[in-house]
């Protein structure tokens, strides 16, 4: 994966879709897709607060397939963040097609980064 640090506090991630992400009808695998939007989230949420995070819930809406060979970018960010928990929305690109858009809920550890 490809990240853009200079995209902070926000996040931003970029994959090349190769064979190993895709099913057998050469489709990007949701579950992929969820590992993606999963990691991006928790990115935006470790540049927001500066500690780290674990997922608590994860929610993906699947909107269009993506291909081998194809980018596929997000950018995700924090929407609120307490003491003890953040939440985040994020969405994933291939081009100008928006392929899953995903909102998670991440409980802080005390550990900062």
């Amino acid at each position: 994966m490809h990240h853009r640090p200079e995209a902070q506090p926000a996040a931003e991630l970029a994959l090349h879709l190769t064979e190993r992400h895709t099913n057998r009808l050469g489709l990007l695998h949701g579950g992929l897709l969820s590992a993606f939007m999963d990691s991006l989230l928790g990115a935006a949420v470790v540049n927001h607060v500066g500690r780290h995070a674990v997922t608590v819930q994860l929610s993906i809406n699947f909107l269009r397939m993506a291909r081998q060979g194809e980018w596929l970018q997000g950018r995700a960010e924090v929407t609120h963040a307490t003491n003890g928990v953040a939440f985040a929305e994020g969405r994933a690109f291939v081009g100008e097609h928006e392929i899953g858009r995903a909102s998670g809920v991440f409980k802080l550890m005390s550990r900062p980064i």
